[in-house]
């Protein structure tokens, strides 16, 4: 009688697996990087002074304001 091996296709599987799995951890780790190169810009930007931006050709950092109108507590009061 012959003899017949039948081979499965763990061998490739794995193969697959632990070449995403390398992907996966390179993305991982270059999105990282890029985070962290975010925040150290966003913090130098932080400190400096709007001199110091202008200086470098980047406009003034957006700090939060708050706008009243003239005749504003009018406004609201007749709206009652």
């Amino acid at each position: 009688m012959a003899h017949t091996e039948t081979r499965t296709g763990r061998s490739a599987s794995k193969k697959r697996l632990f070449g995403s799995s390398r992907k996966s951890i390179a993305l991982m780790i270059a999105a990282f990087r890029g985070w962290r190169r975010t925040v150290a810009r966003r913090r130098a930007l932080a400190d400096m002074t709007p001199d110091q931006l202008n200086d470098i050709g980047h406009p003034e950092a957006h700090r939060p304001a708050l706008d009243i109108k003239a005749g504003l507590i009018t406004n609201l009061m007749s709206m009652r």
